[in-house]
């Protein structure tokens, strides 16, 4: 009778659970993505609002940490599409001190566990490339506002965080070309020629940027900085053998477009998972995964991936009415899926062990209960409530754009019309060039 009653509350009990506990972090900003992807930014903005527990973007909630922290983040991009700049860079800057890199490579198992199956409130530890592009966007924010003291100071957080990776895990994982190609831009507007070429030097080894070979000839004449990249420039002189200006009045297009794909919690038989995690788990993990599977108990393995690949649009510069080049600054998708691939057998393996763990934890319970039925009830829920609630962490920079693409002019001083088309979206800007001068413009569309 008591065990038939004890069944009976610790299944309503776990109903609970199972309804609380499936929900994920991507499943509480879908609506507010789906805004974005309808391009109806200023919606999007107020359900993230709604889910910090503040009234307006002016505000942060009482609490940074945990989801809030990815939460601010998201929020940060929208509000550079809707052009509140400095708004935007708060939120970047409150973001980042907030959030950790993630070290596949170094951390363990259990390491990994704790922050890619949680409830959302523990510290966000983010890859690489999401650390990096805090940096890079907030660069943008100060440049479009003509901010070079500030956009210096987020060039040389960039340049830190560059170094950090660099020592830890070569310099391929720091590189990140449009964070050096902006704070080269920063510098060289500055008066830092020496600075500038350094970081130009960094851009060109991401990536060959036909954009910066008249800057890096002009800067040449007046810095001493020298790789054979920035030789081999040199060398080349101007085309036709015409004489560039030496301060050109410059214009700078940044545009940030289309979004990463959203993590999900994806699901995959444990045979499939154990090969995915092969040469990862110890021999004796291994075998007790196995013996899991052997008895029937779960069948099935969660663990954090991305979603499917979004369609981006091609953007179109036009200056004057004229069509210009536009680089591909970044595909940040591109490195997203490549980071998330990398670290799959991680993932899977960290989901294993602790699939390990709630059978270890249904037996202890079992045991304690002194068996018989109510101990394998106890056991079967203990498992069964364990499984509903361990939902991996689906908290990543969702409102991270797909592409940055990078345009760069040199123009007559005067007034100029800026025209950035998306897909079916245009964004007109009218700046005007003093002598010697630059101007910003930076277009965010994040559909």
């Amino acid at each position: 009778m008591y065990a038939k009653r004890w069944f009976r509350v610790s299944v309503c009990a776990l109903v609970s659970v199972v309804a609380w506990g499936c929900a994920s972090h991507s499943d509480h900003t879908k609506e507010a993505r789906s805004a974005l992807d309808a391009g109806n930014a200023k919606k999007a903005l107020e359900l993230y609002n709604e889910r910090l527990e503040v009234e307006s973007a002016k505000e942060l909630p009482k609490e940074i940490g945990g989801d809030n922290t990815v939460l601010i983040l998201d929020r940060a991009m929208i509000l550079q599409q809707l052009q509140d700049y400095k708004l935007s860079s708060r939120d970047l800057e409150v973001a980042d001190k907030q959030i950790e890199v993630l070290d596949f490579n170094r951390g363990t198992i259990d390491d990994i566990g704790k922050y890619m199956f949680s409830d959302d409130t523990g510290p966000y530890k983010a890859p690489f490339y999401e650390k990096l592009l805090i940096n890079t966007q907030n660069m943008v924010n100060y440049l479009q506002t003509h901010d070079l003291n500030g956009a210096r100071v987020e060039a040389r957080r960039l340049a830190v965080m560059q170094s950090f990776i660099s020592s830890h895990e070569g310099q391929g994982q720091s590189l990140i070309g449009p964070g050096s190609y902006l704070a080269g831009f920063i510098f060289e507007k500055s008066g830092d020629a020496q600075e500038a070429l350094r970081y130009y030097d960094e851009a060109l080894q991401f990536d060959s940027f036909k954009s910066l070979e008249p800057v890096i000839r002009r800067l040449g004449a007046r810095a001493s900085y020298r790789t054979k990249r920035i030789q081999a420039i040199l060398d080349v002189p101007a085309p036709g053998g015409v004489a560039e200006e030496e301060n050109p009045a410059e214009l700078l297009v940044v545009v940030n477009h289309g979004r990463v794909p959203p993590k999900i919690p994806k699901r995959v038989p444990i045979g499939l998972a154990l090969t995915y995690a092969s040469g990862i788990l110890s021999p004796n993990d291994v075998g007790r995964a196995n013996e899991l599977a052997a008895q029937g108990l779960v069948t099935w393995v969660n663990y954090p991936a991305l979603g499917d690949e979004r369609k981006v649009s091609t953007p179109e510069l036009i200056v004057d009415g004229r069509s210009e080049p536009l680089e591909l600054g970044l595909a940040v998708d591109s490195e997203a899926r490549k980071a998330w691939d990398d670290a799959r057998g991680t993932l899977v393996a960290s989901a294993i062990t602790r699939l390990i763990t709630r059978l270890v934890a249904g037996e202890v319970t079992r045991k304690a209960a002194g068996g018989g039925v109510v101990g394998a009830l106890l056991s079967l829920g203990t498992q069964a409530t364990l499984t509903a609630t361990d939902v991996p962490d689906t908290r990543s920079w969702a409102t991270l754009p797909a592409r940055i693409g990078l345009g760069r002019l040199a123009l007559p001083p005067g007034k100029h019309e800026v025209e950035v088309v998306i897909g079916s979206t245009r964004k007109r800007q009218t700046v005007e060039l003093e002598p010697g001068g630059f101007a910003v413009v930076a277009v965010t569309e994040l559909r």
